[in-house]
């Protein structure tokens, strides 16, 4: 995919518009995407450490709740700007400013906690098919493989009914634990003293997957991504805008899932350990709820609740994945494939755990999950805080040394937290690791100080001169484009058949990215944006050569089927495409357009390599 050498904030046909209207209505324009991100912050490792604090530790780790979210709030506020002001990812940013042993490194790191994160969800979901349906532990985690086509069902309903459907959710799990907490009747005086910061020994490492499981690193390049899908004036007033009401979006949004959390935490204080019950699985909180809560209505609500959060907190990592490998590698795959990769790494140590230790082990592997997602925060956040901060990035609306000095703050107390945890928990085989780890962070830390490195600029392939061919005579010729370098040799093509014959040229690109597949036509991303500077650079230096063309935007993961559509409808005579020159395994990961194409439309195909 073409990289766009700059950050243009040109409206784009088609963007979801938040200009027109009330205050409120631009509310609502601009509300969605700390939705979408905000269902991770309750996903089953959630459920895992907040019941854990609870039954253990009484109200004690309250606190740690509150002030996670409070951080999740500052870091995720600090990734949207990021995407409104340089229109480029987290991911995308890391790519541009740092070496790419350095990127690739920090892209692994991630792809880690996207399959942690989807392994709590894998035992999430399982463990609520088995509290409702009574299933095997190990045929709900393999039936959670289902669950991609429902994912990618979902992506293909478009950012209206997408968000509904979040929404929904949200609120249904909110009211599940509304009733909860009223079957409860947990002591309001009690609960604030949760709010006292208090950390022992003993509930460190609770403490610590409450915060991976509260501040997820992957959302962080996910929301900077999600916020280029609303349309934005490209004036420091239209971008102040965008900042304010998309920092009121995290808001509302991160505080109905802290809610969420809250009320898992004080249940399980107010049932479990009031009554010095241990518990040591998410099933034997369920299934206790009944009869000290007395109806069997706590004990579904529970199940419903916890399958609805694994569900839509599936969607974080599924979106994640594509933001993060398309930003870190430049690299796009099928949707399927993406979420079947993501999904089958996660399966991997969910199955090994139910048969070879038990389902009694599965507790201890989500709470062990969210840890892993606490120890690659400051690889996220470190690049986060130091890119805001970068005036040269950000320009006017770098961060002000207040906001500065409170999100180093965050960072070194996500650092500290981090780093006494594996120092208790270090052993010869973590050494060397943890070494390669402290080197990569330390790096980061200082690389501001080492001098500034470029950003990384591949610029677009010049067309050159048009050679003249005796070509048979044609009027339109359809010609795909992928902003890649096979762009230039199938336009020198059709280019020699246009000049010869003065046929038109219809340029067609589909934009395929992550966001494009959930926002369809109304997708507004950096890369969509700098594309279609790309294209209309294209069509000048084709007008240039006095070549008429037309220029054809979709936005689809369908790529081939627009393209047969767009012969089709204006009946061309001629396509025109280049190969990607890779083989069948080539075809499966990245699709076999070209044959698709050839089958399904009746005109000439000539494919250049």
């Amino acid at each position: 995919m073409f990289t766009p050498p700059s950050r243009s904030l040109e409206e784009i046909h088609g963007s979801v518009s938040t200009a027109a209207g009330s205050p409120w209505k631009r509310l609502l324009a601009f509300g969605g995407p700390a939705y979408l991100v905000s269902v991770g912050y309750m996903d089953p490792g959630n459920w895992a450490t907040d019941i854990e604090g609870g039954a253990r530790f009484g109200y004690q780790l309250l606190w740690v709740l509150v002030l996670s979210n409070l951080m999740a709030i500052l870091l995720q506020t600090l990734s949207a700007r990021l995407g409104i002001v340089t229109r480029r990812d987290l991911a995308q940013a890391c790519r541009d400013a740092y070496p790419r042993p350095v990127a690739g490194a920090l892209w692994l790191l991630c792809e880690i906690a996207i399959a942690a994160c989807d392994l709590a969800e894998i035992l999430g979901a399982a463990i609520a098919l088995q509290l409702l349906f009574h299933l095997p532990l190990l045929w709900g985690v393999l039936l959670t493989a289902i669950d991609t086509f429902f994912i990618l069902f979902l992506l293909q309903l478009g950012v209206k009914r997408f968000e509904s459907i979040i929404r929904w959710i949200i609120g249904i799990v909110g009211v599940c634990f509304l009733v909860e907490l009223w079957l409860a009747k947990p002591l309001f005086g009690e609960v604030l003293t949760g709010l006292v910061p208090i950390l022992t020994p003993e509930s460190l490492y609770v403490a610590v997957g409450i915060l991976g499981a509260t501040v997820m690193p992957h959302n962080l390049y996910l929301h900077s991504a999600l916020v280029q899908t609303r349309e934005i004036d490209d004036t420091s007033a239209g971008k102040r805008q965008a900042c304010r009401y998309n920092f009121f979006d995290s808001i509302i949004a991160l505080n109905a899932a802290l809610f969420i959390n809250v009320a898992i935490l004080v249940l399980a204080a107010a049932v479990f350990f009031k009554r010095q019950i241990i518990v040591t699985e998410i099933q034997q909180a369920q299934v206790l709820l009944a009869p000290l809560l007395g109806t069997s209505l706590a004990s579904i609500l529970f199940g419903v609740a916890l399958l609805l959060a694994g569900q839509s907190s599936t969607l974080t990592g599924t979106l994640a994945g594509q933001v993060v490998m398309e930003g870190f590698l430049n690299v796009r795959m099928q949707p399927w494939i993406r979420r079947a990769l993501t999904r089958g790494l996660a399966l991997i140590p969910a199955v090994l755990t139910i048969v070879f230790l038990g389902e009694g082990q599965v507790y201890q592997l989500l709470i062990f999950s969210q840890v892993v997602l606490s120890l690659q925060l400051p690889f996220a956040v470190v690049p986060l805080v130091r890119f805001t901060g970068d005036r040269q990035r950000m320009g006017e609306f770098v961060s002000p040394l207040w906001l500065k000095a409170l999100a180093l703050i965050v960072s070194a107390v996500i650092i500290g937290l981090n780093c006494w945890l594996v120092s208790r928990y270090l052993n010869g085989y973590l050494i060397a690791p943890a070494v390669a780890l402290a080197a990569l962070l330390f790096y980061l830390l200082i690389e501001p100080w080492l001098g500034t490195r470029a950003p990384v600029v591949r610029p677009t392939m010049p067309l050159g001169p048009l050679p003249a061919l005796d070509l048979p005579r044609y009027e339109r010729i359809l010609v795909p484009l992928d902003h890649s370098v096979k762009d230039s040799i199938a336009l020198r093509h059709a280019a020699a058949f246009a000049r010869q014959h003065g046929a038109r040229l219809l340029l067609v690109h589909v934009e395929d990215g992550a966001t494009s597949r959930v926002y369809g036509s109304l997708s507004s991303t950096a890369e969509v944006e700098a594309g279609r500077n790309y294209l209309t650079s294209v069509i000048k230096a084709l007008e240039k050569e006095s070549i008429a063309c037309e220029l054809l935007i979709y936005h689809s993961n369908r790529a081939a089927d627009e393209i047969i559509r767009a012969a089709r409808q204006y009946k061309v005579d001629l396509i025109v495409m280049a190969s990607h020159g890779h083989g069948k395994l080539g075809d499966l990961i990245y699709g076999e357009t070209i044959e698709r194409v050839r089958h399904a439309v009746p005109v000439p195909l000539l494919v250049v390599q």
